[in-house]
Formats: structure tokens, C-alpha cells, sequence
């Protein structure tokens, strides 16, 4: 591994794209978004063609330049996905890179009241302009999306909920199998509450917002618990439904309930004849996943095989859930091998 970057061969062709969506969201985060649309070299040498799409979204807390930070000793994720086209016989495929920050760290790529209309923004905004832009497959058939965490969420949900659009995905350790990655949660943030805000999330995000992040061992807790509420559980007026008392970490079955309606687990079953449309799933996780959303990853598995879904590339790996960009490559091409 070279201690620097190198030219691509492909184009990575960068966006502003204004948002309607987003425009006004509850928040007041930017309705104005970068986006990148990486193109194969194949793109340019062959003018007449047209090309699959893959969507790329970031997990929590992820922006879009984020994803070319280098880790010692290793290429960043556009040098992956270049090398992936440009010198391992991949199938060539345009990839857009999604940015859907939030103030929370995130949106689950759903609409929320409290948060703002990203599944919208996705699909009717996004998506529509890369077809229009770009030389693409524009057919569901030809489209995919893959991401990690709550990439790999929104990856497994999209196609669930707009099988016109998109015809496989690539979930990389996503948020799966609610009671086994959130839960344990409510118990840490419940007592980080207690002890540190006097019950109260105002406080923690003030005391946030106010030094460097995650310079305190329940940051991550409290602000993973109020992101997925309020993807989850917003009410209609933007005001959030936490699924426990922050007083004793007691479950509140009602809001709880809300909550699972939104796990991938649960949603196979009244989403079969979507999933069963698709024409590629890839599934994997690192067996010592700190979130144990191995566990999630083998449940949605188990799930799909329930809805006779067995075509589907799975596999669990000796890794934990950081530092593992170097998958992505291996779900990129499986989709854009069955995408073609």
C-alpha cells in the first residue's frame, strides 16, 4: 500500500443538489447536499452504453467526505471502489455516493417528522436525477444500494419499501433484530440520564454540543437511543416518543411496538413479494460485532429463507463492526454482477 493517493481511473463527478424534502426540515440541516456519482472508465470509452447504478450510504454519523479518510496502511473507499472497476475485472456500474447527515447523526434514510423526508429525498429526488444525468439502466432490475450499520438498514428497507426502484441491495452489519442491537442501550442511557442530564436528552445534547464529541463513554448511547427515536417513533408535530422511562430504563411497550414495525426482521414477512422480486441480496457481518448485529444479519436471513428468499450471498466474518471497508468491494461487485 502506497503512502498517498493516486489518480483514478474512473471520474468521480461531485453535486449540490437542492432538496425539496429537505427544505424547512425540523432540524434546520442543510436542504443543499453534495453527492458524488463515481464513474467507471468504461463510462467514457463507451459512449453508447448504459450502465447499472449502486447506491452507497453511510451509517450513523457519516458525511459525505468522510469517505475519504485514510486508515493507516489502507486505500479510502473511492480508491477501493476505483481499483474494484479499474483493475479487478469488475462488471462496470456507476456508484453515487448519498450524503444524509443529520444533527442527529442520521435519518435511517427514512421520512420523519422530527428528522426530514431522506427516504424521499432518495428516491424521488436523487434518484431521478442521476437517471436524468447519467447514462444509466434505469429499470429497478438495474439498480441497487449497499451500505453498513445504518447504511446497511437503509440498504435492506429501500428495496422493502420502493421495489420499483431498486432491485438488490448489500447490507453490511445493518441494524437488524431491534431487541438484540437497541434494548441493551436503554439500561446505559437510562442511568447516563440519571447521573449526568437529570433525565433530561435538552441537557445532553447541550453538554454535546458544547465540547468535542465523544469525548464521554455514553455519548454514543444516548445519542444512538434519541437518533433511532426519532426515526422511529416521531410524532407527527416533530416531538419524540422515547420506547423507555428515562427514569428506570423500563420498556414502554407502545412506543417499543413502533419501533419494531421498523426492524428489517419483522418487516420481511409483509414485504415478501418485494423481496422476492429482488435479483440480488448480500448479507454479512463480523461475528464479534460490538452491536451483535451478527445476530441481526442471521435473523433476516432466516427471515428471508421463511419468505422462500434463499438466493442470497451470506456470510459471517471474523471481524468486529469497525474497520471493515474492506468488504465493500466484495458486496459492489456481487451487485453489479447480478445488475448488469
Amino acid at each position: 500500500m502506497e503512502p498517498w493517493s493516486r489518480d483514478p481511473a474512473g471520474h468521480f463527478a461531485e453535486h449540490q443538489l437542492e432538496s425539496a424534502a429537505l427544505r424547512g426540515n425540523a432540524l434546520g440541516d442543510p436542504h443543499v447536499r453534495p453527492l458524488w456519482v463515481y464513474l467507471p472508465a468504461a463510462y467514457e470509452a463507451e459512449p453508447d452504453r448504459r450502465f447499472p447504478s449502486i447506491y452507497l450510504i453511510q451509517g450513523l454519523t457519516g458525511q459525505l467526505d468522510m469517505w475519504r479518510n485514510r486508515s493507516a496502511f489502507r486505500p479510502t473507499v473511492p480508491e477501493l471502489v476505483d481499483r474494484l472497476f479499474a483493475e479487478e475485472g469488475c462488471p462496470p456500474a456507476l456508484v453515487v455516493f448519498v450524503d444524509a447527515w443529520t444533527s442527529y447523526g442520521g435519518s435511517q434514510f427514512l421520512d420523519s417528522p422530527a428528522v426530514g423526508d431522506y427516504h424521499t429525498y432518495l428516491c424521488d429526488e436523487i434518484v431521478p436525477f442521476v437517471d436524468g444525468s447519467y447514462r444509466t439502466l434505469a429499470g429497478a432490475a438495474h439498480r441497487g444500494i449497499a451500505g453498513k450499520s445504518s447504511g446497511g438498514y437503509g440498504a435492506m428497507v429501500t428495496p422493502m419499501l420502493r421495489p420499483d426502484l431498486f432491485g438488490g441491495f448489500a447490507t453490511h452489519a445493518g441494524d437488524a433484530l431491534f431487541e438484540t442491537c437497541y434494548l441493551p442501550e436503554f439500561r446505559v442511557s437510562a442511568r447516563a440520564l440519571r447521573d449526568e442530564y437529570d433525565g433530561s436528552f435538552d441537557r445532553f445534547w447541550e453538554d454535546f454540543r458544547s465540547r468535542p464529541a465523544f469525548t464521554k463513554g455514553t455519548d454514543h448511547s444516548l445519542l444512538n437511543v434519541w437518533a433511532m427515536a426519532a426515526c422511529y417513533s416521531a410524532n407527527a408535530d416533530g416531538s419524540v416518543d422515547l420506547p423507555f422511562a428515562p427514569e428506570t430504563g423500563e420498556l414502554r411497550p407502545d412506543i417499543w411496538e413502533r419501533w419494531l414495525a421498523w426492524d428489517p426482521v419483522r418487516m420481511a414477512e409483509s414485504h415478501a413479494d418485494a423481496l422476492r422480486g429482488l435479483r440480488a441480496i448480500y448479507i454479512d457481518s463480523g461475528k464479534r460485532d460490538q452491536f451483535f448485529l451478527d445476530l441481526g444479519a442471521e435473523a433476516f436471513r432466516r427471515a428471508l429463507e421463511a419468505i422462500g428468499v434463499t438466493d442470497v450471498s451470506f456470510e459471517l466474518f471474523d471481524a468486529t463492526h469497525s474497520a471493515i471497508e474492506y468488504r465493500y468491494p466484495l458486496a459492489l461487485r456481487y451487485l453489479a454482477e447480478r445488475l448488469q
